[in-house]
């Protein structure tokens, strides 16, 4: 699995030289989870990593080079998402 997250980090990073690479890694984290989850409420019987790799890429595609623009007030994601002393890559 880390192999998957580590392919999709660098790949968020390619598209948004804002992020530093801890920032990129929660995301793919959170958008890989998020994706498993919903598809999971959803009914639907698992894919795979592959199906879920190939859809936070997708994502990556549409919204990587705006994600450092997201700003939480969820206090579970806050320290996570919105701390601007991380260094960048």
């Amino acid at each position: 699995m880390n192999e998957h997250f580590e392919r999709l980090t660098n790949y968020l990073l390619e598209k948004n030289d804002s992020l530093a690479y801890a920032q990129a890694r929660t995301w793919v984290e959170l958008l890989w989870e998020d994706f498993e989850t919903t598809y999971a409420r959803a009914g639907y019987s698992y894919k795979g990593k592959e199906l879920t790799e190939k859809v936070v890429r997708q994502w990556i595609d549409q919204y990587g080079a705006q994600l450092h623009e997201f700003r939480t007030t969820n206090p579970k994601y806050k320290h996570l998402l919105n701390q601007e002393d991380y260094l960048k890559h």
